[in-house]
C-alpha cells in the first residue's frame, strides 16, 4: 500500500495525505501549534482586560508584568502564521521529525521575547505626532526591498527556529512598530496586526496583496497627524 505523501512548497501551499505516519505527524503538529496559539490568545485577552490601555500614553509598568503579557501576545499573533514552517520542520529529512518541533517553536518565540526586551527598553509614553511619524515610517518600510527580502526568507527558511524568527522579525517589524506606536496593550490593534501577519504568511508575495496594506498604514499615519481624535483608541479617554 503506497505511503501518503506530504509536499510543502511554501507557507500557503501544503498538501497532506489522509492516512499514515506523515499525516499523523502533520495532525499532531498542527494541533499542538494551533492549540498553543489559542491558549495564548485566551491568556492575552484575560491579561489585557485588566491592563491600563491609554493609547499613546500607555505605560508598560514593571518589566515582569510586561513580559508576562508580551510573551503570550507574541505566541498568539505569530504562531498561526508560523504553522506551515513548523510543518516543514516536522518533515525534514534529518530524522528528528516531531522531536524537533518543541525546540523550533521555543527558539522562534525566544526571538520574539528578545524583541520584547528591546521594546521595553526604548518605549516611552508619547503623543499623537510621534505615533503618526512612526506609523508612516512603518508603512514606508513595507515598500522596501529589505522588507520583501525578509518576507521571502520568512516563508522559506526552516533551518532553525532562531533563524526563522530573525527573518520573521525583519518581515514583521513594521507591523510591530505600528502596534507599539498606537497602543501595545490595545486588543483591537493587536488583533488587526495579527490578521495582517497571518495574511503575509499565507498569501502569495505579490503587489496586489502587499501594496494595499502598506498604503493603508501610511494613510493611517497621515490621519493620526491630521486628526488624532478620529482614530479609535489612540488618545486616552477622559
Amino acid at each position: 500500500m503506497p505511503r501518503p505523501e506530504l509536499r510543502v512548497r511554501g507557507d500557503a501551499d501544503v498538501e497532506v495525505g489522509v492516512t499514515g505516519p506523515g499525516s499523523a505527524a502533520t495532525a499532531a503538529t498542527l494541533t499542538a501549534t494551533v492549540g498553543l496559539a489559542v491558549v495564548s490568545w485566551a491568556v492575552t485577552v484575560r491579561q489585557m482586560d485588566g491592563a491600563m490601555d491609554m493609547g499613546v500614553a500607555t505605560r508598560l509598568g514593571s518589566f515582569g508584568s510586561f513580559a508576562a503579557l508580551w510573551v503570550p501576545m507574541m505566541a498568539a499573533m505569530m504562531l498561526p502564521g508560523a504553522a506551515p514552517a513548523v510543518l516543514r520542520r516536522t518533515h525534514t529529512q534529518d530524522g528528528r521529525g516531531l522531536a524537533a518541533v518543541p525546540l523550533f517553536v521555543g527558539s522562534y518565540l525566544a526571538v520574539w521575547a528578545v524583541v520584547g526586551v528591546a521594546v521595553y527598553a526604548v518605549y516611552r509614553p508619547h503623543g499623537p505626532f510621534a505615533a503618526g511619524i512612526v506609523v508612516i515610517a512603518a508603512g514606508v518600510y513595507e515598500f522596501t526591498p529589505l522588507k520583501r527580502r525578509f518576507r521571502r526568507r520568512c516563508r522559506e527558511d526552516v533551518s532553525s527556529g532562531f533563524a526563522y524568527g530573525l527573518s520573521c522579525v525583519g518581515s514583521c517589524i513594521g507591523l510591530m512598530l505600528v502596534l507599539t506606536a498606537l497602543g501595545v496593550m490595545n486588543l483591537a490593534w493587536m488583533s488587526l496586526m495579527a490578521v495582517l501577519v497571518l495574511a503575509e504568511r499565507l498569501l502569495p508575495a505579490k503587489a496586489a496583496f502587499e501594496v494595499p496594506p502598506a498604503l493603508a498604514i501610511v494613510g493611517l499615519g497621515l490621519l493620526i497627524l491630521a486628526a488624532p481624535s478620529s482614530v479609535p483608541g489612540l488618545m486616552p479617554s477622559m
